[in-house]
């Protein structure tokens, strides 16, 4: 099953820059994992903004959410997950 995931990250302007680091540094390599398995296919950013859109795929929407819970960045991550279906003229 395929989901477009659109994710706005919102980390507190006082977390400590060597935190920002070591969060971002995990995120990237978690990131590379996620492709690595398949889970996650394509991530695109948004220009000017701190979001990202991805396309996502997993047996169903539990392992989604289990996926992206699993992002170090997580707790501070605004997530909104639409499930896809094939068009007819995709089949």
């Amino acid at each position: 099953m395929e989901f477009l995931v659109r994710i706005n990250t919102d980390l507190p302007m006082d977390m400590a820059s060597e935190e920002r680091e070591q969060l971002s540094t995990r995120e990237r390599d978690r990131t590379v994992e996620l492709r690595a398995e398949g889970t996650l296919k394509r991530l695109w950013r948004v220009p000017g903004r701190r979001e990202l859109v991805s396309l996502w795929e997993a047996k169903d929407p539990t392992v989604l959410h289990d996926a992206l819970a699993s992002l170090p960045l997580f707790p501070w991550l605004d997530i909104d997950v639409e499930p896809l279906a094939t068009h007819p003229s995709e089949r």
